[in-house]
């Protein structure tokens, strides 16, 4: 995020929620979907649901635009009790994975078709319309059929139409889920550029941990029908609450390793002196994440940095780095990325030595049970 966005994301954090979920519960034939839900979504910021399949992320969306009622909780929108209000009286609009576009209708007409409905003026249509199709970059378009577009512009027409009614809240269920990967790393930068410039709320659902970090001011990140961790995207990045949103969120190496008074050994022999947590005890045993993108392959002597000795077991290449797969000295499989460049200067080879070190802040600790 830019200072602008920073700025801006700190004052919606100091104001009222606009969308609450308190204690929310919900089960399908005696089997827990949520699992007491409590979630405050500030007005104009981009919340993202996120979570493997069955998670309950999508039924959580659901419970706020209506299509869905609790077992137990309450569901407010704009400080009112809409727990048992129906959908088309709920001022939300949802974009959907399949667009959903009327196929018989041109994109104005497909824009257009909620506030005709509703009897607006024609001529209040045209301009209204044609401005969104504006703001979706689709004003040339507006003659064309939903067949003779492309994935990522029916994308933008489903979000013109979605938000033409300009809706307090707008719902976005893994809406890139059908895009080519090039072009959903376009829309992700799309949705942030739209969001910004309509100041509406964004609650928005995947499942892909990028995307997520890429589009949003908070992520909640759900398992198992329970919220587990909710912070910015850095938060949830650099301090994950356990092992389970450490591993979803961007992957990481885990190790068994056990406090020594100041210091920690690892199961592969090596001892570190890294901060340690202030009612740590001497013999607890502790698990440390290491993301595969922040270890480093050492050319010289480490000092006194944390470092670990390995053998190189196989190497992918991915663009722009190399994985490599390196196995410690008590079997433990430690994965790094690598530059190219960096990897080159290395001299690797299948069954090489390597001495990997890290920054002390990059380690992640968690203590025995996390997770």
């Amino acid at each position: 995020m830019n200072a602008v966005s920073l700025r801006a994301a700190d004052e919606r954090a100091q104001s009222a929620p606009i969308v609450g979920l308190a204690h929310i519960q919900k089960a399908y034939g005696g089997k827990a979907a949520l699992r007491n839900i409590s979630l405050d979504v500030r007005e104009g910021e981009f919340l993202t649901l996120l979570g493997p399949s069955g998670c309950g992320k999508t039924t959580t969306l659901r419970m706020v635009s209506g299509f869905e009622r609790p077992d137990r909780g309450t569901v407010t929108i704009g400080g009112q009790d809409v727990t048992g209000v129906p959908p088309f009286k709920r001022n939300v609009n949802t974009v959907f994975q399949n667009y959903a576009l009327f196929p018989h209708l041109t994109v104005f007409e497909n824009v257009a078709y909620a506030l005709s409905i509703r009897g607006v003026p024609k001529a209040t249509i045209k301009s209204k319309v044609m401005a969104m199709l504006d703001l979706v970059e689709l004003g040339d378009k507006a003659t064309r059929m939903p067949g003779m577009l492309s994935g990522g512009q029916a994308q933008r027409v489903a979000l013109a139409r979605a938000l033409i009614n300009e809706p307090k809240v707008l719902l976005l269920d893994e809406p890139l889920s059908a895009l080519d990967a090039k072009l959903r790393r376009a829309m992700q930068y799309e949705l942030r550029r739209m969001h910004a410039n309509l100041g509406i709320t964004f609650i928005a659902v995947t499942h892909d941990q990028e995307e997520a970090l890429v589009m949003s001011d908070r992520i909640a990140v759900l398992r198992h029908g329970a919220i587990v961790q909710l912070g910015t995207p850095r938060d949830i990045f650099e301090r994950p609450a356990d092992r389970f949103v450490a591993d979803f969120i961007g992957g990481c190496n885990f190790i068994d390793a056990t406090v020594i008074e100041q210091r920690i050994r690892l199961a592969s022999g090596e001892e570190w002196s890294i901060d340690l947590p202030e009612n740590a005890r001497a013999g607890e045993r502790v698990t440390i994440a290491l993301r595969p993108q922040k270890l480093v392959l050492a050319e010289n002597d480490c000092g006194d940095a944390p470092a670990l000795e390995a053998v190189l077991r196989d190497v992918a290449y991915i663009g722009t780095a190399l994985r490599l797969i390196t196995v410690l000295r008590d079997g433990t499989e430690l994965i790094v990325e690598a530059t190219s460049q960096h990897a080159a200067r290395a001299g690797l080879g299948i069954g090489n030595r390597l001495r990997v070190t890290l920054d002390p802040a990059d380690v992640i600790l968690f203590r025995d049970g996390a997770g």
